[in-house]
């Protein structure tokens, strides 16, 4: 595919592969952009900026509306691009496909509940008489670089609520999945959205990502990603707007009245789905003394009947990761907790970019597998004894995405809420749960901001007070 910037579709003699990851087959090509390519698609969005400005709310409501509802009718499509560049399997891509359309609807509500209010100046000394209010203004050109995890749905948590706010948009996508992306693009021009008001630039984050950052005509950045990538990106960033959805290695507790049953539930589709490849999937259990050794008894055959491989293979229920160097990272964590005292319970193999579906028991805080992110289809179980050591564990962390907890105690259940530092808490579920419209964002090294499309815009506009006299 061409990447869009300055208005056109353009290619370049420079190309990046996309691979499918399962066998490393070519899926496309797009263009590797130059910093002539990055200076052109800056002053087109500065241009667009100044269209999107003066586009009324209820025009921008009705563009992504009507791209909501192409998205629907070509959700198979989507799915099957996601699928094929990401190497989630078909089900989980038509299903994010089908929350991206969500996420663009959702955002086109937005678009026509910007307001201000009105100030109590009147409670102020020396302000009888006068009459204040505020007003919400774009911020001007937004800079989305999305991941490679969710290439549709979180390049949509950062596209429409960008031109909902009224703000032109510039993506910088995951160079392996920047397929999505671009047919977004193809989309939203064909809903009727100015040209000049977006732009999809392809290239790593070293050679675009940087220079894109660092350019005074950006006003907000919004960045998924890693810890340390999002630290340099603020590092680099100079006075800007900045939200950061970044890493996590979530906990879930598991108490000793929980329903064992709905915990394996829980345990597999929120620590496997998708390899293990997302922010906030399950990755530290914390399960209490009293039902430590049924818990990892009950979960071991539900996670040994997860079937690897081909991503779009019948029969299967996870595939591969994204790249072979993440499965041999993977791989190397899960035989080094072993060798510090981990126990094996099923899985730890690694065939190319697929490790099998691995539980771990017996891990203690201070292992890899424990301490980072792990981002793969691993999930570790530790001891607790009682409710104060497990969310001592759970806080025992650098990160602070989203955390669970399985209990029938009320007072367990609000000590985890109020005790967890985390922005997303889950009661009787994993921690991997997010309803579009819903505030989403981490604590500490998991970033700043929040998403879900009325939040974003908030983090996408700007305030204005003003004061008659």
């Amino acid at each position: 595919m061409k990447m869009f910037i300055a208005g056109e579709w353009v290619d370049r003699e420079n190309k990046i592969e996309v691979l499918n990851p399962y066998d490393g087959s070519v899926v496309d090509t797009v263009p590797q952009a130059t910093p002539e390519d990055i200076d052109a698609t800056l002053g087109s969005a500065a241009k667009g900026a100044a269209i999107m400005r003066d586009l009324p709310a209820y025009d921008r409501f009705w563009i992504l509306r009507k791209a909501a509802d192409i998205m629907v009718e070509r959700q198979e499509e989507l799915g099957r691009t996601i699928s094929l560049e990401e190497g989630k399997i078909l089900g989980e891509g038509v299903f994010e496909a089908s929350r991206s359309a969500i996420t663009i609807e959702t955002s086109a509500e937005e678009a026509k509940r910007l307001t201000g209010e009105v100030l109590p100046l009147d409670g102020a000394p020396g302000a009888h008489g006068k009459l204040g209010f505020t007003l919400r203004v774009p911020c001007g050109v937004v800079l989305a670089i999305t991941p490679f995890n969710f290439p549709l749905n979180l390049v949509c948590h950062k596209v429409g609520p960008a031109i909902a706010a009224g703000n032109a948009v510039v993506v910088k996508p995951a160079s392996d999945t920047p397929l999505s992306a671009l047919k977004l693009v193809e989309i939203l021009l064909e809903a009727g959205l100015p040209p000049l008001a977006i732009s999809c630039i392809t290239g790593s984050g070293r050679s675009v990502g940087e220079q894109l950052c660092r350019d005074e005509r950006v006003r907000k950045i919004s960045f998924t990603g890693s810890a340390e990538v999002g630290k340099r990106i603020c590092e680099i960033a100079g006075l800007k707007k900045v939200t950061m959805e970044l890493g996590s290695n979530s906990p879930l507790i598991v108490m000793d009245d929980a329903d064992l049953s709905k915990v394996v539930d829980a345990t597999v589709a929120t620590g496997f789905a998708n390899a293990g490849q997302v922010c906030i999937s399950a990755q530290r259990v914390i399960a209490i003394d009293q039902i430590y050794s049924d818990l990892i008894d009950a979960l071991r055959p539900h996670v040994e009947a997860i079937s690897p491989g081909d991503q779009l293979g019948e029969g299967i229920n996870m595939g591969p990761m994204v790249r072979e160097n993440d499965a041999e990272r993977v791989h190397e964590v899960i035989t080094e907790a072993v060798s510090a005292g981990a126990k094996l319970v099923c899985g730890g193999e690694r065939s190319r970019s697929v490790v099998t579906p691995t539980l771990l028991a017996d891990v203690h805080p201070d292992m890899r597998v424990s301490r980072d992110e792990l981002f793969g289809p691993a999930v570790g179980v530790t001891r607790a004894a009682d409710i104060d050591e497990a969310i001592r564990l759970a806080n025992d962390t650098r990160y602070g995405l989203s955390a669970g907890i399985f209990t029938q105690n009320i007072d367990s259940a609000m000590q985890f809420a109020k005790r967890v530092d985390s922005g997303n808490l889950q009661i009787n579920w994993g921690p991997m749960w997010r309803a579009d419209l819903m505030p989403y964002g981490g604590l500490k090294e998991s970033g700043m901001g929040k998403e879900g499309p009325k939040y974003a815009i908030e983090e996408m506009t700007e305030m204005k007070t003003v004061v008659i006299h």
